[in-house]
């Protein structure tokens, strides 16, 4: 079983800053480093000994001893040397490997979406305001957008270290495109200081495709305005016959995605120019009326048709689909290539806490300019198009997806930190006294870690199951358990893992820390 968990401190977050320029420390970051060969093996023989037997170990063990002192030298020394000429060693394998050279589909096996946290505070569900909620989302969502091109957005740090911004880059005008045997991306992001930058989004509704400009006039528009161009494309597709849904094809293999993408282009020059149009675009925006699942009403909902919902109304291989359902809820999908969750986790707490402030209202003026209705782009299709688009439909509906989301509400961080005990460590035991106590053994267990300190970095892995936590796990479940026990395996577990987190200020409670646990 392989729990994941993405540890974010978004506590007294700065959006904004003046002092510093979003990517001015780019060119200063330090390289990514090799790690040692023999710390390296001694972390993964941690690793793996939780799940081993005594015969299974000292094997892997003596298999470790003869890599580490024969090919394991060689290999180290290639890798020194391609970290000589490059910033960043990883970078080109880890996006060819993990995402370019996949050939699987990505919607469901390689993007990553879910809900938003709106209904919890400002936007219970209620029908009827889909269009409303979704213009004034999209107003916070484009004043981002505007922090990223001005370089406003304050630089994420660990203490006063920079961390590399790179990934903001991707949020914005990016688009996978699919290849025979590799993808590509295509970024067309530009700060305000390196030239214009496409404005334009994409809104899909019921299999049709629309597009207006953001901006009127070089300001961006207001919700009220933005109001307006949902209400247009909205009543254009009331009443009226879906469209092709040529968006599904990107559900599809991807070199088969490729293959029907190049016919597509070649029975018709302006199809070309409306995939073009939509790799350059902002960001797509899904407009979901398809009953009966436009209703979503909780988590579990919202995440299972973020990630498996209509495929006629997203483009798979954007950077950022905003899914916005009949009553008001939201949620995303994203092309994980380009970037990592925590940028949109950073652009979706900005939208949250300025929703939040101004009660979900939009209190500013009303006055809606002159400007141009949205432009429907319209592909030529043949029979093989639509058979192609039958095709991929048909097998995305196929998916087997099984989830369930909760919000948690007994008790949070600040009840974590009160017992002086960082939360990342508090829930990464609790997925493993979890897995115990159903299972009755150890979890295999994976934790997203951050290089962003060096140059393009991005992840890491971070293995939680330790044979401490298996210890501490087998404490917790026996009845006969004495308190200094318990309190002797959790200043053995504890330690290592506040050495990891040494940015983080909150020392570890050796006594107390896990009573309202049990």
């Amino acid at each position: 079983c392989d729990f994941i968990f993405h540890p974010v401190t978004m506590d007294n977050q700065v959006f904004e800053s003046s002092a510093e320029r979003t990517f001015q420390y780019q060119s200063s970051l330090p390289p990514l480093p090799v790690p040692d060969l023999h710390d390296s093996l001694n972390k993964y023989l941690h690793a793996v000994k939780p799940f081993a037997s005594e015969e299974e170990f000292q094997a892997t063990e003596a298999i470790v001893k003869r890599f580490e002192e024969g090919i394991g030298q060689q290999l180290q020394q290639k890798l020194l040397r391609r970290a000589k000429s490059r910033s960043n060693w990883l970078e080109d394998w880890w996006l060819d490997t993990a995402y370019l050279e996949a050939r699987i589909p990505s919607q469901l096996n390689v993007n990553f979406g879910g809900p938003t946290a709106y209904v919890e505070h400002c936007w219970p569900v209620r029908d009827g305001t889909q269009l409303e909620r979704t213009s004034l989302n999209l107003w916070f969502t484009l004043q981002y957008w505007d922090l990223i091109r001005t370089e406003r957005l304050a630089i994420h740090k660990a203490g006063t270290m920079p961390f590399d911004m790179d990934q903001f880059r991707m949020l914005f005008c990016t688009c996978k495109v699919p290849g025979v045997n590799k993808d590509t991306i295509l970024n067309f992001f530009k700060t305000e200081r390196e030239g214009p930058c496409p404005s334009h989004m994409i809104v899909m509704c019921r299999g049709r495709v629309f597009t207006f400009d953001a901006l009127c006039d070089g300001r961006i528009l207001t919700p009220p305005e933005l109001l307006r161009q949902l209400t247009y494309i909205k009543e254009c597709c009331d009443g009226e016959p879906e469209g092709d849904g040529v968006s599904a094809l990107t559900t599809e293999e991807r070199t088969r995605w490729a293959k029907a993408r190049e016919y597509l282009i070649s029975i018709d020059p302006v199809n070309k120019t409306i995939l073009e149009t939509i790799q350059s675009s902002l960001f797509v925006l899904a407009l979901d009326d398809a009953k009966p699942y436009s209703s979503p009403e909780n988590y579990t909902q919202l995440t299972h048709l973020a990630l498996t919902g209509d495929p006629t109304i997203r483009w798979g291989d954007k950077s950022y689909d905003l899914i916005c359902f009949s009553n008001g809820t939201f949620a995303s999908n994203c092309d994980h290539a380009p970037y990592d969750a925590m940028v949109l986790v950073s652009n979706g707490y900005y939208v949250d806490e300025k929703l939040r402030a101004c009660g979900g209202v939009w209190k500013g003026s009303k006055v809606v300019r002159e400007m141009p209705v949205p432009e429907e782009l319209i592909f030529t299709v043949d029979e093989r198009v639509r058979r192609d688009i039958a095709l991929a439909k048909e097998q995305y509906s196929k998916s087997d997806l099984q989830v369930v989301s909760y919000a948690f509400t007994s008790f949070g961080k600040a009840a974590i930190k009160k017992r002086k005990l960082h939360p990342d460590t508090f829930v990464q035991l609790a997925l493993q006294l979890s897995y115990y106590r159903l299972h009755g053994k150890p979890g295999s267990c994976y934790e997203t870690a951050t290089t962003r300190r060096f140059y393009h970095g991005r992840t890491e892995t971070m293995r939680p199951c330790t044979v401490e936590a298996q210890h501490w796990c087998r404490a917790m479940l026996n009845p006969t358990a004495t308190v200094s026990a318990l309190c002797l395996i959790n200043k053995v577990l504890v330690q290592p893992k506040i050495k990891m987190l040494s940015s983080f200020t909150h020392p570890p409670n050796l006594y107390e820390p896990f009573s309202f646990l049990r």
